[in-house]
């Protein structure tokens, strides 16, 4: 599954950094599947579904808090014993999306996508 950030998040910026997929992104702010990835031309979103060009802005998932693209989200399989954006989170807010369940074979093939491509 991928991680949300609730709407407790006090906008500190702590997960954004620890992120290995460059998933998470300020409240607000347009995002790009190249960002912090190895893709390129046309991309198909793991969980979306959507497919555009990897340098193309997003709209922002949230306007308010720091948000996670579940497309890029890897729960940090294949960096990381866990979830880092959880494990600096100050005040909880990085949680499972119950919305969006993938195995940990998901996890990995998506983590192998975005850097492997």
């Amino acid at each position: 599954m991928a991680i949300i950030i609730t709407d407790e998040c006090i906008n500190c910026g702590a997960c954004e950094p620890e992120c290995p997929n460059n998933a998470i992104y300020e409240g607000g702010a347009e995002w790009k599947f190249s960002e912090g990835t190895s893709l390129k031309g046309q991309v198909t979103g793991a969980n979306s579904g959507v497919t555009v060009d990897a340098d193309a802005e997003n709209e922002p998932v949230d306007m308010d808090v720091y948000y996670i693209v579940p497309d890029k989200c890897t729960e940090c399989k294949g960096f990381h014993d866990e979830p880092q954006c959880a494990a600096v989170c100050p005040v909880d807010c990085c949680v499972d999306d119950e919305d969006i369940r993938e195995t940990d074979e998901e996890l990995l093939a998506k983590k192998d996508a975005l850097h492997n491509a």
